[in-house]
C-alpha cells in the first residue's frame, strides 16, 4: 500500500501515535506500507514554525529530513502538474496546503491518510487517521 500522509498525521505519527486510530498505526508500521510526505507538508511545517503556530524541538530544516529518515517517509516533491491541478480542484476546502495534497493523491493516485472531513468533499481515496 502506498499512502499520502496529511501533516498533522505525519507530525502524530513520530510524537503522538496515541492521536492516530490503532487500524492507522497498525497500516503505518507496516513493512508493506509506503509512506509519502508532500513537500507541500514541510512547507506547511516550516511557516507554522516560524510563526510560533508549531512548536518543534529544533530547525525544521533539521529535523525534517531526519524524521523523514527515521520513519521510512519518502519526499513528494510538488511538480509544476500537481500545482496546476489545484485550478481545477472545486473550493471546498481554503487550505492551500490541503488542496496541494488533494492534487498530488489525485495525480499520483495515492489514498491520504488524514483525520480533516474537508477532504471528503474531493474525488480521492481517504484513510481515517
Amino acid at each position: 500500500m502506498r499512502i499520502l500522509l496529511d501533516t498533522h498525521c505525519w507530525l502524530w505519527m513520530l510524537s503522538e501515535p496515541e492521536l492516530l486510530k490503532a487500524e492507522s498505526r497498525r497500516i503505518l508500521a507496516s513493512a508493506d506500507t509506503d509512506l509519502f510526505l508532500s513537500a507541500a507538508s514541510a512547507w506547511e511545517i516550516a511557516i507554522k514554525f516560524s510563526i510560533g503556530r508549531l512548536r518543534l524541538p529544533g530547525d525544521p530544516a533539521d529535523l525534517v529530513p531526519a524524521w523523514l529518515a527515521q520513519s521510512r517517509t519518502s519526499a513528494l516533491p510538488v511538480e509544476h502538474h500537481h500545482a496546476l491541478r489545484v485550478a481545477t480542484l472545486p473550493p471546498h476546502h481554503r487550505d492551500p496546503f490541503d488542496r496541494m495534497l488533494v492534487s498530488q493523491a489525485q495525480l499520483e493516485r495515492l489514498p491520504i491518510m488524514t483525520s480533516d472531513r474537508q477532504f471528503a468533499s474531493y474525488d480521492v481515496e481517504l484513510l481515517p487517521a
